[in-house]
């Protein structure tokens, strides 16, 4: 169980991932992690460009000048860099549970504020409640999500957590 926020060092790795890419500076990179995200995150400015200057202390990026855009602080990754994003992608490979406790985690915040009735929260203006009919678009919105991106139809999993978790070799 996490406790709480995105898994440490995702940012960072995001970053890395993206100066591979192409050379880019801080609000570009909050803009990609943004529709990554599908538009539902971005972090905030002052944790960007501090995760830049440290890439540059360390030496995995380098703030380089462009002429078509002198006012920009443009990054680009360095060989050192790159092997700081091999490492981190193999951390990054270590936290798949950790990425499932925050989505999980939320989601059950979400629906206790709709089922448990010691939250009694004021509807808000904007349209969005806590309650089953919202909880069922969220719900909606991951599966069609799921099956944009692995190219099929959901199928329900029938088996419990636990049941789950020995099939698959998890730890719990």
């Amino acid at each position: 169980m996490r406790k709480s926020g995105p898994p440490k060092g995702l940012i960072a790795y995001l970053a890395l991932e993206l100066l591979e890419e192409k050379p880019r500076y801080g609000y570009e990179i909050l803009k990609e992690i943004r529709e990554i995200s599908g538009g539902h995150w971005e972090p905030s400015y002052g944790s960007v460009y501090p995760i830049l200057y440290k890439f540059e202390e360390e030496g995995w990026a380098e703030r380089i000048d462009r002429e078509d855009e002198p006012d920009r602080k443009y990054f680009e990754l360095t060989d050192a860099g790159r092997e700081e994003l091999a490492a981190r992608r193999e951390s990054s490979a270590d936290k798949a549970r950790d990425f499932a406790d925050v989505i999980l985690g939320f989601f059950h915040v979400y629906a206790g504020f709709a089922t448990d009735d010691r939250f009694a929260l004021p509807e808000p203006d904007d349209g969005w409640r806590f309650d089953e009919t919202f909880s069922a678009w969220i719900v909606e919105q991951v599966v069609r999500h799921h099956e944009h991106y692995f190219d099929g139809d959901f199928e329900r999993i029938e088996t419990t957590p636990e049941e789950f978790a020995e099939r698959h070799d998890l730890e719990e």
